[in-house]
């Protein structure tokens, strides 16, 4: 299966998510990729949208070589394994985390801006990105929301590695998914048009959707912005 973009993989899975319209859920993307597939998907569902901002924890001097991510939130997932594997120190990956944590920082800042988060207590969270391959980045990013005490959380995606999937599955209530893949050396393998998207693009879909909720909603604290 192959998806023509984002906007096509959103739809496509907000087809298997219709039934969590009644749980009035709040959906959250993983910038950037996971913001115009889960904008799909709040709009099928009448649900409110945010960004749950994540980052990958690069290797020293490898910084593609991916050994954990950190989420807003705090939480921090660390492949161990491939840490002692690979010859690096617990000491100088925390160093990167640590920067990595910065980044995550700078960009709340920049995507939510005078935006509150949202309210997650006792809330059905529905979490989304493009796709998963190692799902360390999604790792943490579900870690770091279950602090938050949601009522449950989903982990939606278009496409995942089946292996992966299998190893977050007991990290979530439930996990929805269009495609799972058996084999898979990519995400973008399984898209005709991945280009990569940009923040301006992520400010863009919320600043739209702040607009169509309101400005006297989007000083609501604790609420997320409506599509």
């Amino acid at each position: 299966m192959r998806f023509r973009d984002r906007t096509d993989a959103g739809q496509q899975l907000a087809d298997l998510l219709t039934e969590y319209g009644a749980e009035s859920p709040l959906v959250l993307g993983l910038p950037r990729g996971g913001i115009p597939v889960a904008h799909e998907v709040a709009r099928k569902l009448g649900a409110p949208l945010d960004v749950w901002v994540v980052r990958k924890v690069g290797a020293p001097g490898e910084p593609e070589l991916g050994l954990g991510a950190v989420a807003e939130g705090g939480a921090l997932f660390l492949d161990r394994e491939m840490m002692r594997s690979l010859g690096f120190s617990e000491t100088e990956v925390t160093q990167t985390a640590e920067r990595e944590a910065q980044e995550v920082a700078a960009r709340i800042a920049r995507f939510r801006g005078v935006h509150p988060a949202p309210a997650l207590e006792g809330r059905t969270v529905i979490l989304v990105d493009d796709g998963v391959a190692t799902g360390g980045t999604v790792r943490a990013a579900i870690r770091a929301l279950r602090t938050k005490r949601p009522r449950k959380i989903v982990l939606a995606v278009p496409v995942g590695a089946v292996e992966s999937l299998e190893s977050l599955r007991p990290e979530v209530d439930e996990l929805v998914c269009v495609h799972p893949a058996e084999f898979m050396s990519s995400v973008g393998e399984f898209y005709d048009d991945f280009r990569q998207t940009s923040d301006e693009e992520v400010q863009g879909v919320l600043a739209r959707v702040r607009k169509q909720q309101g400005p006297e909603a989007a000083m609501n604290a604790g609420d997320a912005w409506w599509v």
